[in-house]
């Protein structure tokens, strides 16, 4: 598959995607021609090579007619739908638009109260931002992009101005719009992300990611409008071809992990601890004995997390512990495939743990309490349940019938 890796170091914004394709590789001439199939007028697209902070990169710039511009301020859902309907795009284009004006809609309509069929875009149902949008999908499936993937986004910080009056950086249909996706403030006093870059972004369902493992073939930097001192202000682009890593058939996601030391607290609380950890979604809760400074023994409370759970489990691990600090990273993982099932032995019903790389099963597991649960109505030791179990599995063929 052929890759596109947007780094949002500073942000994205319509036109700095526009900038960053055309930047890649895309002519910009083949760009108008196709965006010509939208039955607007009166507008002109203007590229240019700028520096950012020492970084050549494009400036892609709308420049609309004052009455057309007016013409469409303000537009409702149903004025774009017509609009877009009435183009020559090909069905494909004509849904991605479709999707990402109806986020734009519904985020506007949420964050001011108000119903989805009477939400004016303003600022957002231009000119500007059609071709921006348009430009971007068009763009991409010139040069062939099967997968967007994104960084961590930049939003930038302040206050902007807009039809609604005064509103503070990220605005709050971009916050809406950019639900999901791991974003940040490099404290640069500016919109860096705006609700058209968050809306395309989250139209493209574009992947959050570190750089994927790829075969690069082309970098383009789209400009964004101001020069920021000591931060280049572009958005990167970086496409290329995927290349299968080693066991790619792995599940792999990103985890946060949570550390604390302790060596004040009585041992017999951490069974406590760990089952209010595990309750609040721990994925996994390890104690390891440590050595402290001068000489203290201790323990450090290792929990494996998701970003979603992190705040309910830090709560949990404070209220419950006698430490008073934590450590946090994220992590990578790769794990094998899994799922629980509940088969039926001579010892009665009993669920299975089975792990598999791809299509192949590399275990099968009786599950812990179930074995307990049988050791007491059987009175019979767990060690030898499971020993029994595992026989009958092997006899029964459950590998090769799962």
């Amino acid at each position: 598959m052929k890759i596109a890796f947007f780094d949002c170091f500073s942000g994205i914004s319509g036109d700095m995607c526009l900038g960053a394709i055309v930047d890649a590789g895309l002519d910009i001439e083949r760009l108008k021609d196709e965006l010509a199939k939208l039955s607007i007028k009166d507008y002109h697209l203007i590229s240019k090579k700028v520096s950012r902070n020492g970084i050549s990169s494009t400036k892609v710039d709308v420049i609309v007619d004052k009455d057309e511009s007016q013409n469409m301020e303000g537009r409702r859902w149903q004025d774009i739908v017509e609009l877009i309907n009435r183009s020559k795009f090909s069905e494909p284009i004509k849904e991605k638009g479709l999707h990402i004006f109806r986020r734009l809609f519904e985020a506007e309509a949420k964050v001011h109260g108000e119903p989805f069929e009477s939400i004016h875009l303003h600022e957002l149902g231009a000119v500007d931002c059609l071709v921006d949008i348009f430009g971007a999908l068009i763009g991409l499936k010139l040069l062939q992009i099967d997968k967007v993937y994104v960084s961590k986004i930049n939003l930038g910080s302040g206050m902007i101005k807009t039809s609604h009056g005064m509103l503070p950086v990220p605005a709050p249909a971009t916050l809406e719009l950019i639900k999901g996706y791991q974003v940040y403030s490099s404290g640069a006093p500016f919109e860096l992300t705006t609700p058209t870059g968050a809306a395309i972004l989250s139209g493209l369902d574009a992947d959050f990611s570190h750089l994927p493992i790829i075969k690069t073939e082309k970098t383009g930097y789209g400009a964004g409008n101001k020069d920021i001192h000591n931060m280049p202000n572009v958005l990167r682009l970086v496409i290329g071809e995927e290349t299968h890593e080693p066991y790619e058939f792995l599940d792999k996601d990103t985890v946060t992990v949570i550390e604390a030391n302790i060596d004040d607290m009585n041992p017999q609380f951490y069974e406590d601890v760990m089952e209010k950890l595990f309750g609040a979604g721990a994925l996994d809760v390890a104690l390891e004995n440590v050595i402290m400074k001068k000489g203290r023994p201790a323990i450090k409370l290792s929990i494996i997390a998701h970003e979603k759970d992190v705040g309910l489990l830090t709560e949990v691990l404070f209220c419950n512990t006698t430490t008073i600090g934590a450590r946090f990273y994220t992590a990578r993982r790769k794990t094998l495939i899994r799922e629980v099932k509940t088969i039926n032995t001579k010892l009665g019903d009993i669920r299975i743990k089975i792990s598999k790389m791809g299509n192949k099963i590399l275990n099968i597991i009786p599950e812990y309490d179930d074995l307990k649960a049988l050791s007491k109505k059987t009175d019979l030791p767990i060690k030898k349940i499971n020993e029994m179990l595992l026989n009958e599995i092997k006899r029964e063929d459950y590998k090769s019938s799962n």
